[in-house]
């Protein structure tokens, strides 16, 4: 299992990751901003591959706030979940976000149905809902960590 920085000829495969997940983890018409996202990522993107395969994606941006960067675009393919996948590319990131100076804050914007994994897997807490805030029946959940708890 590799992580390493995501490359324009990895667009397919990212895309096909996301296809992978079909309704419920992201809205369909989500994929146009995907594609453009990867275009020219903004910010740190990366793809986890095993044997030529591409697996999983995954990266983050600097956050709106001074001191925060916010996931972006993560997934694994849909057949591979609860196979801990999920969880080595998150703490992959954290661990990347851990090294920049002066970050003490991680944000995200996920779907009810992965904000669990978020906040077993990493720790995150719910900040906020918006009901429909990915398309109709998909609410979208804020959700932040702390990662400098005493200074």
């Amino acid at each position: 299992m590799e992580i390493r920085p995501y490359q324009v000829s990895d667009r397919d495969a990212c895309l096909r990751l996301f296809d992978s997940n079909g309704p419920g983890y992201f809205a369909t018409d989500e994929r146009d901003g995907l594609a453009k996202f990867l275009a020219s990522p903004p910010g740190s993107y990366y793809v986890m591959e095993n044997d030529g395969e591409l697996l999983g994606c995954g990266g983050f941006t600097p956050g709106e706030e001074p001191g925060s960067v916010t996931l972006t675009w993560g997934m694994v393919r849909g057949d591979l979940h609860r196979q801990g996948l999920g969880r080595f590319l998150l703490f992959y990131r954290l661990k990347a976000i851990g090294q920049l100076a002066g970050v003490s804050l991680v944000r995200l914007k996920t779907t009810p149905g992965v904000a669990g994994f978020f906040e077993k897997a990493g720790g995150f807490r719910i900040d906020g809902i918006e009901p429909n805030g990915f398309g109709p029946g998909l609410d979208k959940v804020s959700m932040v960590k702390r990662l400098v708890v005493c200074a």
